[in-house]
This record gives C-alpha cells, structure tokens and sequence, in this order.
C-alpha cells in the first residue's frame, strides 16, 4: 500500500484535478495502465488551440509508476494519423522502443501493449514522428523510488513546451525552405513563430548573421544581449532557430499559470522535463534555496543553485526549500539567448496570487555556454571503471542556410551507422562542428560524460547530453542489446532534416 506523508497527502488532495501533478496511489504490480494518442483543446493566449497529447485512463497527462510496478500499458492510437511513442530514458526491447525505423507504426485505432522493467526516475513519452512532438504529442512519466513515498516532501512536476498556432507542417516547411530565423530577427516584444522578410533578418550594414565573423575580432564566448547569440572564437553562434507563440509550462503561459498549492515552509521535489520541440531554457527558483538532485533520471551530488539549465528533451530533478514566510514562489523557466519566460506558481492555500510577465527584462544567456553546469555535476552512481575498447568520434555538422543538419557527414538515408558489439565499454566523442549546440540522446542506453572538451572527469549519468556549438563532449557506456538503436539530435528541426543515424550493436 502506498504511504502517504503529510505533505504528499496535502499536495494531492489540493490539487487532484491537476493533469501535471504527480498523484499518490495504490497500484498492484501486476496493473496494467492505459494511453490513448489523441487530440485535446487548450487555451493559450486567450485562443482556443487544438493539440495532441498522451491522456491516461483518468483524463490526465501521461503516467506515474509506484515502486517495483512494470511498464504494462496499452497504448491506443484514436488520432486520425499513424503515429508511435518512444518512452524517452527507459530501456525497453529494442521490438518496444517506439521508433518508426525498427518498429511498424500504430495504426488509427490501433491498441499496441507494452510490458518491461521500469527504471526509476523522471522520464517522458513522445512520438518519434517529428511533427507530432512538435504538436505536443508528448507527456511525462514518472517512476518512483521507495524514499519518495516516505520523505517528507511533495512532488511537483513541470513540464516545459514550446507552441505555435501554425502548424507542425508549415513550421518544418518554413526551415527546410530556407526561411530558418537568424536569431537577429527576434521580436520580444510581440513573439511570434512567423519568420522576418525573407526569413533573415541583417545587422546594421546589411551584415547576416548565421555564423558570421566577429567584427571586432573577439575571442573566448561572449553573450550577446537581446541578439540570441553567443561569441565562441571570434564567431557568433546560433541559439534559436524561430520564435513560437508561446513557450507552456503544463500547458499554460504567465498569463493565466498554474499554481500549486504547497505547505508553507516545506520542501517540493520538483521534476522538470523540457518537452520543448526546439528550446532550451534556465529553471529560476528565485530566492529559494535549491539543490540540483538528479538529471535525465541518475542522481547527482547536489548542487545547490538557484538557476539550472536544461536543454530539450533533458529532466532535472531540484529539491525547493519553500519559503517559511508564506509567499509565493515563482518558478520560471527562462529562453535561453531570449526574453520570452514561462512558469508555475507555488502557493501556500490562501495567498496571493502573483501577476509576472511574461518577457523579462533582459535576454537570458546561453544554455551551453562553456557547460559549467555539465563539467560541476558527479553521477551519484557512475558506471564501473572500465577501459574503452571501442572509441570513435560522431561528427555534428549542418547550417541554417540551407537547412540542413548532418551526423558523420550524412543525413539518415545515406546514414552510417555507428558499429559496437554487445557488452563492451564503448566511448563516443561528439565533435560538434556546427555554430548550434545540439542535445545528442542514444536509445536503449544510458552513458556517463567523461570528458567535455578535452578535459575528462567523471561526471553526470544521462541519456541525452548538450553539445556546445564548435565543442565536444565524450560519453562512454556498454553496448547493450544486439539491435539497432537510434542515435540523434533531440532538436526537431535537425532531427527531421538528418540529424540521425544509429547505433548497430552485434552480438
């Protein structure tokens, strides 16, 4: 049976008809769950917008697993499209991966079961088909640890999107034909997934800016405020590729955000999972005091902070120290080389509610920047110490104009697939040759970052690590089950236009 602590109880009972809080229950092992694929109207901006999502047997958004329950789920197709889901983070068979090159797509009307071990943590749920994520078809899923029924805390999850009125389609179709946003472009002020005149917009002088040479010949990274880019080596890197209409965290903007009600003076485990198609962001905690527990699921040291960065497809776990004086606290998510900001409100019962805007004001930095972040973190539990056996370099490459994104030189149809055998000690250097950093994920496997740049250390265990615009990172892990296992970019736009390729491990 399920433990209750006073605060999960508080947290529960408050908000029971919240789709993004994670509900304390009672489920027997052997329970099956139920997803259904399917279309649903939200509100954003004051307009009605028809999206997708992943609804459970409730009504609410994806799934929460108790300890030592299997992920046994049906999950149901009732969109009028194929699609298929890929439980980001967990490792399933290869034949349950959800992914549309190894396994056949989910018909309309279709109920396909699933049934593996679950591992603990924060994860998510998305189609693999990239216009579907980016019409938020995606939710989150959380599988518990034995301590998070008995400590004292409650759990909150926030998940992060960014959305666009236009559709999937005409968002893709405006990239690959040349119309890609050069970060220069952007309107804070009235945000927009529409692109400038000729999708480009020039500095002063005409000069674009994709890229472009250092006029004043500076070395070493730079942010470059309410520009969207970064100096790295004498270059400006690119951060955003289009503005959206609105940037959601559990659905909703600034405008009208969710607020959960919490104990005054307790503590929140909060999960955060950027399920954005296209954006990294900061996490703000504000004044609170926090710590940075967990990513990508693996326990970390902690790392206290108050502001986190989290590229997509990415999860933090952060421990939050509510205030003891009862007042609200704001946790925003902030748009990286941007103003735009999005967030949840958490509230002791009775007080009052904050009005917050939602552009800061001024432009965040960059995510990757040199990775302090990623260099600072210690997996808890690392891998064992083995020597690599297997060691290759992946090549990231790719531009804005045109609009195409490669791995190894080529795109998927031409892919060459990156060859291990089953249960050898494999390391692999992402050398990102690109002016956009990219968030790299690898199926059916988690690896550890033991080097970022050249200097190595033992750092984070993940599934999806950030690679900085003309940097490297290197992770190293043991080739799992023989099969083909995806390998990509988690943004998108690079995804759909090549960013893929695959890990083929032989028995």
């Amino acid at each position: 049976m399920t433990t209750f602590t006073r605060r999960g109880f508080l947290a529960a009972s408050s908000a029971a008809t919240a789709a993004w809080m994670v509900p304390a229950r009672a489920r027997a092992a052997t329970d099956r769950f139920a997803l259904t694929a399917t279309t649903r109207v939200i509100e954003v901006a004051g307009r009605a917008a028809t999206v997708m999502g992943l609804v459970n047997a409730g009504g609410g958004l994806g799934l929460t697993l108790d300890p030592g329950q299997r992920f046994r789920t049906d999950l149901t197709n009732a969109l009028d499209r194929e699609t298929i889901i890929h439980w980001h983070g967990q490792i399933p068979p290869n034949a349950q991966d959800g992914v549309p090159n190894t396994n056949p797509m989910l018909k309309p009307g279709e109920t396909r079961a699933y049934d593996f071990d679950a591992r603990p943590g924060t994860f998510w749920m998305h189609s693999h088909i990239p216009v579907h994520e980016i019409g938020l078809l995606a939710a989150p899923l959380i599988v518990r640890r034995p301590e998070d029924l008995t400590e004292d805390r409650q759990e909150v999850v926030m998940f992060l999107h960014d959305f666009s009125f236009r559709t999937p389609e005409e968002i893709l179709a405006g990239l690959t034909h040349g119309a890609a946003m050069d970060h220069s472009t952007m309107n804070h002020a009235a945000p927009s997934a529409g692109l400038g005149a000729g999708g480009m917009a020039a500095m002063p002088g005409g000069h674009a800016m994709h890229g472009r040479p250092d006029p004043a010949g500076m070395s070493g990274q730079h942010e470059m405020p309410g520009m969207g880019g970064l100096m790295t080596g004498g270059m400006v890197m690119d951060l955003n590729d289009l503005n959206f209409d609105a940037y959601l965290a559990n659905d909703r903007t600034l405008d009208d955000p969710e607020v959960v009600v919490v104990e005054r003076g307790g503590r929140v485990r909060l999960r955060v999972v950027n399920g954005a198609a296209m954006t990294a962001f900061w996490i703000d905690t504000g004044t609170a005091a926090a710590r940075l527990v967990a990513v990508d699921g693996e326990a970390v040291v902690p790392v206290p902070g108050s502001r986190f960065s989290v590229a997509p497809a990415q999860r933090l776990d952060i421990e939050v120290d509510l205030p003891a004086d009862g007042g609200v606290l704001p946790v925003l998510a902030l748009r990286e080389g941007a103003r735009e900001r999005t967030g949840i409100l958490l509230a002791p019962r009775g007080a009052p509610v904050l009005r917050l805007a939602g552009l800061s004001d001024a432009a965040h930095p960059p995510v990757s920047g040199d990775m302090a972040q990623e260099r600072q973190l210690r997996a808890l539990a690392p891998l064992p110490e083995r020597a690599a056996t297997n060691a290759q370099m992946v090549m990231l490459e790719g531009g804005m104009q045109p609009y195409r994104w490669t791995i190894n030189g080529q795109v998927w149809e031409n892919r060459q697939p990156v060859a291990a055998k089953s249960g050898e000690r494999v390391e692999l250097m992402f050398h990102n040759m690109s002016m956009m950093a990219h968030p790299m994920h690898l199926h059916g496997h988690v690896f550890q970052v033991v080097a970022v740049g050249g200097a190595r250390f033992a750092g984070a265990v993940r599934d999806t690590v950030h690679v900085p615009a003309m940097g490297s990172v290197t992770v190293a892990f043991d080739a799992g089950e023989p099969a083909p296992w995806m390998l990509h970019c988690h943004h998108m736009g690079h995804l759909a236009t090549g960013m893929m390729t695959e890990l083929a491990v032989s028995a």
